[in-house]
Parts: structure tokens; sequence; C-alpha cells
């Protein structure tokens, strides 16, 4: 029988719906579950499964761990960023790297055009301004248009996508720059191909969507952020280790760049003591881009999709490291 050890849900309160353990032992797929706290106990639990779920950001699935899977093709991570799991050590040994993507594409897509407006227009600050008794502030209106602005897309995966395309009455001018993403696909949204540099110091508005990798940890620092126009704003609801923080509260705080819209942190919760806190060109929200009333039910329900796909054979829909498919034993549906 296919089995997948759950190592860990990372909700208050743990628990597999009723409807999931029907829908998998439907599907003649053995569910093992424990609330793991330890690296040994997700050892002891996943050591014969054909597929390790970890649902949320736990890192107890470390790398060293792999070599006492023998059994194991894949790694699910509900959610979409995988920096919680190994993932060059899994594409070493063939283990598929699934992620969760379709759940939170089109609120994080919401939320990072809502921070983008919302900056852009200094709605926080005209609120602030408001409630302490004060009128209208040319200041914080007319020192730009948005209309024949650059929006520049760091990353142009599923999310950005999104952003694109349901940005696309604004008449915005698009520059993107990802290596993984044909400048056919780009153009289909209006999307200028660009360099990283291109793309820094040309862009009006900067919107960062790449996971969190070894190569991308602060892949924006110092020298980026002095490339960038001093008009410029910028968004990250991707990671925040994608950001050195604190070259990014000194460039805000001479304001080398005029603004930054940010749902991520490189520590989180945020401190208290941060000086994000006390800036007043910056917008910040906890890292909620990715909540709705839905987004717990499509975490669920994308991710057993991924262990049912897997369970006869198919690749999922989403995964992070193609190296490992030649190895993982799945197939695309079309190849069946």
């Amino acid at each position: 029988m296919f089995k997948v050890a759950l190592v860990h849900i990372d909700e208050p309160t743990p628990k597999v719906p009723d409807w999931v353990k029907q829908r998998l032992e439907s599907q003649s797929i053995d569910l093992a579950f424990r609330q793991c706290t330890t690296s040994a106990e997700v050892s002891e639990l996943a050591a014969d499964a054909d597929v390790i779920w970890v649902w949320g950001g736990s890192p107890l699935v470390r790398p060293e761990m792999l070599a006492d899977f023998s059994r194991c093709r894949a790694i699910i991570r509900t959610g979409s960023g995988t920096d919680n799991i190994p993932v060059t050590e899994a594409t070493a040994k063939g283990i598929l790297v699934v992620n969760t993507p379709q759940a939170t594409s089109d609120p994080v897509s919401d939320h990072a055009i809502a921070l983008m407006l919302s900056v852009f227009r200094w709605i926080p600050r005209q609120d602030r301004n408001l409630r302490e008794g004060g009128w209208v502030c040319k200041d914080l209106v007319w020192d730009r248009h948005l209309h024949g602005s650059s929006l520049g897309f760091i990353g142009f995966g599923r999310i950005a996508q999104c952003v694109a395309r349901k940005l696309s009455g604004f008449d915005l001018r698009y520059l993107a720059h990802d290596p993984q993403v044909s400048p056919e696909v780009m153009a289909e949204l209006r999307a200028s191909p660009a360099t990283f540099e291109e793309i820094l110091q040309q862009a009006d508005m900067i919107s960062l969507h790449t996971p969190l990798t070894e190569a991308t940890h602060h892949l924006i620092g110092e020298r980026e952020l002095g490339l960038m126009k001093s008009h410029a704003i910028l968004i990250n609801t991707s990671r925040g280790p994608v950001v050195d923080e604190q070259a990014l509260i000194q460039a805000l705080t001479e304001r080398r760049i005029a603004a930054a819209a940010l749902d991520v942190f490189e520590t989180e919760p945020l401190p208290d003591s941060s000086p994000l806190r006390q800036l007043d060109n910056v917008v910040l929200t906890p890292h909620v881009a990715g909540y709705t009333d839905e987004f717990i039910r499509d975490f669920w329900h994308y991710s057993v999709e991924a262990v049912c796909d897997m369970a006869q054979g198919f690749l999922p829909e989403s995964y992070v490291n193609p190296q490992a498919v030649d190895r993982c034993g799945f197939v695309a549906r079309d190849q069946h």
C-alpha cells in the first residue's frame, strides 16, 4: 500500500479533516499522522513512507535524515515556499519536492497589489493624518502618478503572473526577470524580459516573487538598493531574507529609495525594536498575504490532490526540483 507520513500540521489545533482521511482511504492510501516535535519522531513515522508530508513551515525534515527514508519518493510541503525543506539534498537522492502554490497565488497576488497601491497613494499615512485631526496633505498625494509607471517583477512565476494579469487595466509597463520562465510566457502578459540589473535601474516599483534559496538570500542588498531609482518602491511578499533588512532600513531612512511595502521579514514575528516599525515610508503587514477564508481548505485540497496523483504514479501539478523527475518514478499524465 502507498504510504504517506504526515509529520506536522502547522496549526494551533492540528487535526486531519475527516474528508481527507476518507479521500485517501478511497484511493488505498495509508495515511500515518503524528504531530512530530523532533526530527527523531519524523524518522520513526516516515521510515517506510513513500511520501513525507509537511503541512506548513516546520523545519523538522533535515538533510542528514534523508538517507534513512529508503522508500521516499517525494516530500510535500503544503504551501508555496520550500525553504524549510532540504531541496538540494532531496534532489541529489531523486526525491521530488512538491508544493501547493495554487492554494495561495490568488490571495498573495491580491495582497501584493494592495501593498503597492497603499504605499503608492500613501493610504496608511493619509489615514493617520486624518485621524490625528489633519486634512489634505499635498506632499502625500501629488509626488507621483501611476499610469505609465514601470513595475518590475523579480521572479515571474504563478503569483507574479497573477499580479500582472490583475493589473492589466492600470496602464503599467511590465519588466520581468525569471530564468525559469520563457519570453513567450512573459509576452502573453505584456511583460518585457529584462536582466536583474535592468529592473533595479529602470523600474519605478519592484515586486519580489522569488523563493528563498542560498542563491536568493539577501538578493536585495546595499548594492542592489543603490541601483534603484530614488523614487522607487520595493514590495516583498516572498520571503523576508530575500532582502537584507538592515540595508533596506538604511536606504529608507536616508530616502535613497522612496518606500517599501513588506509582508515578510528576516525575523518573524517582527521584533518590537525593529526600526521598520518607526519609519513613515514603509507599509507593514504581518505575513498574512496568503490568508483568506478559503486558504485552509485549499491547502488541504491541493495537497490531497498531489498525494492522489503520486499514488497513481503521476507527477503532481507543482514541484520545485524538475531535476529529480527522471529518478522519482512518477510520470506526466500525458506519458501514461
